[in-house]
């Protein structure tokens, strides 16, 4: 259930700025993405992973950029939002790439020369 939240989070994250930053979708991205998370790590985790002091940044872009999107500045939100999430996710990069290059038709496109992830 928690991963299927974090997809349709991201699928409204994605269609909210297709449709010019509109703040009905983008709001519901925010939702279903966080309770995805809580639920796929569990409440605790989470709030352990978002309070850890390496993430401060991230964490502060992050809610920052929620508040603003659902306030009615979506561009603005986004745009912290964003920062937040590369600043929070940063360490999974590596593991992302390993994960890209071990899926089948994927892996062999990624390993191409001009690939380089």
């Amino acid at each position: 259930i928690g991963m299927g939240l974090t997809g349709f989070g991201i699928l409204f994250y994605f269609l909210g700025i297709i449709f010019f930053f509109d703040k009905g979708l983008l709001a519901m991205g925010n939702i279903l993405f966080l309770a995805g998370v809580m639920l796929t790590i569990g409440v605790k985790s989470a709030a352990q992973f978002f309070m850890k002091r390496s993430h401060y940044k991230g964490s502060i872009a992050f809610v920052t950029g929620f508040v603003l999107v659902l306030v009615g500045w979506p561009v603005i939100g986004m745009i912290l939002e964003t920062c937040g999430f590369i600043f929070l996710f940063s360490g999974f990069w590596p593991t992302f790439v390993v994960f890209l290059n071990r899926i089948p038709v994927l892996g062999w496109v990624f390993q191409l020369p001009f690939f380089k992830l």
